[in-house]
């Protein structure tokens, strides 16, 4: 694995790494792993990265589960650090846990989450997010007509409670909740459109 010194100058630009979930099996898609569902050609997790890319995070790390090593053979994930979650069948908790270990000495003052399945959600949205950035105490997330959805940003102070707390598909629910009075939301429902991809209605948002 390589690795890239950032400068500590204190006028340098934070060090925001690009968190993607993208471990889910599709159980409502018939098992199709969400990463490989195709979009514009190619699979889904490879559009989710290039977001996450011209947005400016980095590193990007990219957390697999289901099917990972067709996920590794048929997608382009050059430049990312790929990170395997073989508890992914208890839910995004266990992947957002082992998303946020892998970050560990990266330098990184926080991590931006995002999920693999919401296409509509576009680099403009990302960086208006990142742009909430602080400290390595920010707590921050996109929000659609008042409503709290991804992504969503947690400086580095938060990780272990994050971690500690992160069980089945809550995800980060508890923390958020827990620390409501501290998060900034980020109004993106002018520039992106939060659906997910969890239901084969929904692959008609792919085409």
């Amino acid at each position: 694995m390589s690795s890239t010194t950032h400068s500590t100058d204190a006028t340098a630009s934070p060090v925001i790494a690009g968190l993607l979930l993208a471990a889910g099996g599709g159980r409502r898609l018939g098992g199709r792993p969400k990463a490989l569902l195709p979009y514009r050609g190619r699979p889904l997790v490879e559009n989710a990265v290039r977001v996450l890319r011209e947005a400016g995070c980095g590193p990007l790390h990219v957390v697999l589960g289901a099917s990972a090593a067709e996920v590794r053979e048929r997608a382009d994930l050059s430049g990312c650090v790929v990170v395997d979650n073989p508890d992914w069948a208890q839910g995004m908790g266990s992947s957002l846990r082992v998303g946020l270990a892998s970050l560990a000495g990266t330098g990184a003052g926080a991590a931006l989450v995002s999920l693999v399945d919401q296409p509509g959600i576009g680099p403009s949205a990302v960086a208006r997010v990142l742009a909430a950035y602080r400290s390595p105490a920010s707590l921050a997330a996109a929000s659609y007509g008042g409503e709290r959805g991804h992504p969503v940003l947690f400086g580095a102070d938060r990780w272990a409670d994050i971690a500690a707390t992160a069980t089945g598909d809550k995800g980060a629910r508890v923390h958020l909740t827990d620390h409501a009075d501290e998060l900034t939301l980020v109004e993106c429902g002018d520039i992106a459109e939060a659906f997910d991809i969890d239901t084969p209605p929904d692959l008609a948002r792919l085409a």
